[in-house]
């Protein structure tokens, strides 16, 4: 049996996408990161999940199509809580936002959108049959999660009353980098919103993707249709390079530097 990995509170689990265009998001995904895609059947069967391997492989992420058009196509990062209620109090208590009731999917799990002060929308995640993502931190799976923030010390007041995040300084590609941490466990970043960023960007959660070639990725990305905000570009864990894809949901990819170990993921 492979082994199953169990997300602890204050963890990343499960990164999904939001797309006007399920279809074209499908084109782009499985071409770029050779992802495999399938659809629910059932209460869910608008619900795709994103693979590695084929439709036995290992879940990467999921995709639904957008509420309505009113919404702008997004990658929505979940993290881990086991009492979403007690969780909820705490992010209205600390000033953000329940942007939806708590829903049962299906089987799955439990979960609710929220959004912190400056309106970075996150989401939260207890599971029933359905721990999180499959396989983390290799090649084309997902590897980190980040905030983009405007007030990074109020972010890190509110995310360590809502997680219990420790903040931790950094120096990756910009001063002021936050490392977030539970216990000795890196589960997420936040960096200053910037000259880095373009000036439309808005407070945001972004996932992160492993690619062996972030060079040929971000070329080949942007034969598909997407747009390269920040070219790849060499920071202290490797590699980066920041899009949004052709539906317009913002993404980057990663390549490790020599010797560095990513640690997104908690294993059980």
């Amino acid at each position: 049996m492979p082994e199953v990995t169990v997300y602890a509170p204050g963890y990343p689990t499960w990164a999904e996408l939001a797309s006007p265009d399920v279809h074209a998001s499908k084109r782009f995904y499985t071409e770029l990161f050779g992802w495999y895609v399938y659809t629910l059947a059932g209460d869910l069967d608008d619900y795709s999940i994103f693979t590695l391997g084929g439709v036995q492989g290992p879940e990467v992420a999921g995709m639904q199509p957008l509420a309505d058009d009113s919404m702008e196509p997004t990658w929505t990062c979940y993290f881990r809580t086991d009492d979403i209620p007690a969780t909820l109090d705490t992010v209205r208590a600390m000033g953000g936002h329940e942007l939806s009731e708590p829903t049962d999917l299906a089987n799955l799990g439990r979960m609710a959108h929220c959004a912190d002060p400056e309106g970075a929308d996150f989401a939260l995640w207890t599971p029933h049959d359905f721990e999180g993502a499959g396989v983390m931190d290799e090649p084309s799976a997902m590897c980190w999660m980040e905030l983009a923030s405007r007030d990074p010390e109020g972010a890190r007041r509110f995310y360590g009353e809502v997680f219990g995040w420790t903040a931790v300084d950094r120096s990756y590609f910009t001063p002021g980098y936050t490392n977030w941490k539970v216990g000795e466990w890196s589960v997420a970043g936040m960096v200053p919103l910037g000259e880095w960023w373009p000036a439309q960007f808005e407070p945001h959660w972004i996932p992160y993707f492993w690619v062996s070639d972030c060079d040929a990725i971000a070329a080949r990305a942007a034969e598909l249709g997407a747009v390269i905000h920040i070219p790849p570009t060499d920071i202290k864990p490797g590699r980066i390079a920041v899009m949004t894809d052709p539906c317009g949901a913002r993404l980057a990819v990663l390549t490790p530097a020599a010797g560095s170990r990513l640690t997104l993921r908690p294993h059980g």
